[in-house]
């Protein structure tokens, strides 16, 4: 290795003798390069496993049987200091003529030509960008060359890993059998949810009805729940959440899946020890029929802003083309009753409207069965004198960030399961639990 690097510098040197100038881009670069090639040299000596003593030439085999010793064997490895040889022992059974290397086992190497830092990087660039992207930034930033399909299945079986090992835990929490998280009270956790379209193949969305009549549909909703928590308000009483204290879960699967996931995150993060609980989300169906049986004795709040936004919609059919009309009504219907929470008043309002457009009607008919269903959960002045949050941005931007920067740019088309596996990578890794997975894929 020092040879290289001294040769490298009389030629670095020769040449800016020559040219009066050093192009240091390229001599880091080629400084780097050297170095990869010794480390991989002193790696491929390290992974040069010795041939099994007498006693130890045999091992169990799954069929019940034992698998023999046969012979060395080389395998070779992209690390991250390059490509080196892997050479280890190979057994088989002569019943089933399984062969087994169980240096591949100790190493996490088994079925794959990639070693645990670099299936690390492909997973993270993974999550983060594009395949593509991610094995230019890989090629960048270390110096490899993977493909862009190999940044992908990596990332992707990384990711169904992930996914297991969490509906392992969801699993153990229907037993409940979940360790018991012993730590200081929290002051206010907050649970919040909502779902998203993306986009994916054909065959995943056969027999499923589109947003438009007779139209086949494009998307699959995924699912996302956040849960964080709250110490403190400022001046005027608005809460504050506390900082990086934001954990998601997200997935496309029914309902009833769904709630157990995010169950399984809350209680991780101290549901069973909070002094104040919160729900929010807007006025899906879905999210309140998980409220109950998941989070009971939560504080269940609508969405301010959406239920604004509900008035909003219905202030412009009623006054069409006419901004005066509508900030009136707004001003009456949002301002003195929505946001003072007097929502029985509200109603009555709504439904002593009288109109001849049968369409409008329907309108107002769906719009105040809104409100009357969700009456308890648009108790705003009660919600702010307990210093509570009243409004879902924190999981609208979770949408945005965690589902839609990754899963919903131009041209993506996934399948359920990948689509899966990549929400599973990239909230562990947005959950600062990285680390975690891999110690875990290490003691195993």
């Amino acid at each position: 290795m020092a040879r290289e690097v001294e040769q490298l510098l009389r030629v670095v040197f020769h040449a800016r003798h020559k040219t009066g100038r050093v192009d240091l881009e390229a001599l880091e670069m080629a400084v780097r390069s050297a170095m990869h090639r010794a480390g991989a040299t002193a790696l491929g000596e390290l992974l040069q496993f010795p041939a099994p003593a007498a006693e130890q030439r045999s091992l169990p085999c799954g069929c019940g049987h034992q698998a023999h010793y046969r012979e060395l064997r080389g395998k070779p490895v992209l690390t991250a200091v390059g490509t080196v040889n892997v050479s280890r022992p190979y057994y088989l059974c002569p019943y089933c003529h399984a062969g087994q290397f169980p240096a591949d086992v100790e190493l996490d190497i088994e079925n794959t030509e990639f070693s645990p830092g670099v299936r690390r990087m492909q997973a993270l660039v993974g999550q983060e960008a594009p395949f593509d992207h991610g094995r230019e930034q890989i090629q960048v930033l270390a110096g490899l060359e993977v493909s862009t399909k190999s940044v992908e299945r990596t990332a992707e079986a990384i990711g169904e890993d992930m996914a297991q090992m969490q509906r392992q835990e969801i699993r153990r929490a229907i037993q409940l059998d979940l360790p018991i998280v012993i730590g200081d009270p929290v002051p206010f956790l907050y649970v919040q949810m909502d779902g998203t379209g993306v986009p994916v193949v054909k065959k995943e969305t056969e027999g499923r009805k589109g947003k438009i009549d007779g139209q086949p549909a494009h998307t699959r909703e995924a699912k996302l729940g956040c849960v964080f928590t709250q110490t403190s308000w400022d001046e005027a009483g608005y809460p504050i959440r506390d900082p990086d204290s934001t954990t998601y879960v997200g997935a496309i699967e029914t309902s009833e899946e769904f709630g157990k996931r995010l169950y399984v995150e809350a209680y991780k993060r101290g549901w069973s020890r909070a002094a104040h609980k919160v729900v929010i989300g807007d006025g899906a169906e879905w999210i309140w029929n998980l409220t109950e049986p998941y989070f009971p004795g939560a504080v269940q709040i609508v969405d301010l802003y959406h239920a604004r936004q509900h008035l909003w919609d219905l202030a412009r059919r009623l006054y069409p083309n006419d901004a005066i009309g509508q900030n009136a009504w707004i001003k009456l219907h949002q301002k003195r009753l929505l946001d003072k929470g007097k929502i029985e008043k509200l109603v009555v309002a709504l439904r002593s409207i009288q109109s001849t457009n049968l369409e409008l009607i329907e309108k107002i008919r769906t719009e105040a069965d809104y409100f009357e269903r969700n009456t308890e959960r648009m108790r705003y002045p009660k919600f702010r004198r307990l210093h509570l949050f009243v409004g879902s941005g924190v999981i609208e931007a979770g949408c945005k960030t965690v589902i839609g920067s990754r899963l919903k740019q131009s041209g993506m088309f996934w399948t359920v399961r990948g689509a899966n596996a990549i929400l599973a990578l990239r909230c562990c890794h947005l959950n600062g639990r990285m680390e975690d997975y891999w110690e875990t894929r290490r003691a195993a």
